[in-house]
């Protein structure tokens, strides 16, 4: 059954506001103005996830790290990215890149990407989680599943994302029943290819599911990865968002 509240899109049945994470935006090179966005003061953001190479690269970027820096200074949150490959990632591999995340680029946290969701994998995950937590204890740990998880994982991270996808699917998924034993802070949705004329209907919908995290965009998967850049309809969403006006 969805998670329905009776307020707005910026607004939970708890008062908690709607905010953006955002999964991973290109290399700061690439996309300078997009990144300098991001830390523009005001950007109702959850947190931004750092990927420089499919994780913290090989040798430190110093691009990165004054994004990083900029986002922190405006007082948001940067996660580094880490891929746990569905369960196949070693674990000396998956803590080598949490270490360079650290020193490299002060990481507020992780989103472990590609993160199982099935109960058999639990242990090793929140083995993971556990030892993250030992070298920087105040992290933020976010795991994306991008779909809905055994409901064990929710007892070791701050965050799961429970959708990531498009659409056309996001527009008819039904929400867990045991996610409704959980704030909506607990929960991220990240939804591509949503048409601006819907970019109504999806907040409703994530409002309706209990997701307080999101990031939708109008950009497909088409070609390319649809989360490494801002949808076009970035004001619109940052302006419904921040004001938590959806109707």
């Amino acid at each position: 059954m969805p998670h329905l509240t009776s307020t707005t899109a910026g607004t939970t049945s708890t008062g908690l506001r709607t905010a953006l994470g955002i999964p991973g935006y290109a290399h700061p090179l690439v996309a300078p103005a997009q990144w300098a966005e991001l830390a523009r003061p005001g950007t109702p953001l959850d947190w931004v996830v750092l990927n420089v190479a499919g994780g913290p690269g090989s040798r430190p970027d110093p691009h990165c790290l004054e994004a990083a820096g900029r986002l922190r200074g405006a007082g948001t949150r940067v996660l580094g990215h880490l891929d746990l490959t569905h369960g196949a990632r070693a674990f000396g591999d998956l803590l080598s890149d949490a270490h360079r995340h650290l020193d490299w680029y002060r990481v507020d946290g992780f989103l472990l990407d590609r993160c199982p969701t099935d109960r058999t994998a639990l242990h090793e995950v929140r083995r993971a989680v556990t030892t993250l937590r030992a070298i920087s204890d105040t992290a933020h740990i976010v795991l994306g599943h991008g779909s809905h998880p055994h409901p064990g994982y929710a007892e070791h991270a701050d965050q799961l994302v429970t959708f990531a996808g498009a659409w056309s699917d996001y527009r008819w998924s039904q929400v867990a029943e045991w996610t409704a034993d959980y704030p909506p802070d607990r929960f991220c949705h990240f939804v591509h290819s949503v048409p601006r004329g819907h970019l109504e209907e999806a907040l409703r919908i994530a409002r309706w599911q209990g997701a307080a995290t999101i990031y939708f965009t109008d950009r497909t998967d088409r070609r390319a990865d649809p989360w490494e850049t801002m949808p076009g309809y970035w004001d619109e969403i940052v302006s419904r968002i921040g004001t938590g006006v959806s109707e």
